[in-house]
């Protein structure tokens, strides 16, 4: 049995590595620091049984590394890590494509338990999947942070709910990368966070089409508006 950890601290992966091979029998692990390592390991290899991947990673934000691994490796089952512990998160994983969602707090006897079921192929996930609704002032200050983005970043909020890339964005919407990258920064500093994860996640739970309508299957879960009409809006 192979696992691929991916996680950009060595010593996490050291530590997991350790708590893996030390209890399930005939596991070997493979470490990757980056998700284009990772990627480049399941593309080589064909043997990969599990990955354990860290949502945060230096070289791809949020759920572009889970999307890749995905689409690279469609019948390796992936659990996610990640220091944040929200239903909102752990609904928008499994809506991309895990098995499962676990918290780095977790101890090392539960995330076994969590290994070996996803490897058994069940789903885990230690927060629950209904998705936790902004209320009050914090959910009115959501939607007027999001009225304030212009039609094409609208757009772009969206296709990251889909955990699409630069690239693909940039195609889908006939700009360029740069573009992209600088609505991305646009839509960051906005909603006034620090990640593109933190900027789905604010959107999810219906305040997406409370902002500006029913545009998102991803985010809102409502009937998609053309991208190109909404893109010609800009």
């Amino acid at each position: 049995m192979i696992i691929l950890i991916v996680d950009d601290h060595p010593l996490v992966c050291s530590a997991l590595e350790a708590t893996l091979t030390g209890e399930i029998t005939d596991c070997r692990v493979i470490q990757a620091h980056s998700g284009a390592e990772a990627m480049a390991i399941v593309k080589e290899r064909d043997d990969i049984d599990l990955v354990l991947l860290d949502l945060k990673l230096p070289d791809v934000d949020g759920f572009q590394g889970l999307s890749q691994l995905r689409g690279a490796a469609p019948r390796v089952p992936v659990l996610v890590l990640s220091g944040l512990e929200d239903a909102r998160l752990a609904q928008l994983v499994s809506s991309h494509g895990a098995l499962g969602f676990l918290n780095k707090k977790a101890s090392a006897a539960e995330i076994v338990d969590a290994v070996s079921s996803v490897l058994a192929g069940e789903t885990v996930f230690s927060s629950p999947l209904g998705v936790r609704t902004l209320r009050g002032r914090e959910r009115d200050d959501a939607v007027g942070a999001i009225r304030t983005l212009t039609p094409q970043q609208s757009v772009v909020l969206r296709m990251l709910g889909e955990g699409l890339l630069n690239k693909q964005i940039a195609y889908e919407l006939s700009i360029s990368e740069s573009t992209v990258k600088a609505h991305v920064s646009a839509i960051l500093k906005k909603l006034d966070v620090s990640s593109r994860m933190q900027a789905v996640l604010m959107a999810q739970g219906g305040v997406f089409d409370q902002a500006i309508g029913p545009v998102s299957n991803s985010i809102s879960g409502s009937a998609s508006r053309p991208v190109a009409e909404l893109a010609a809006d800009r």
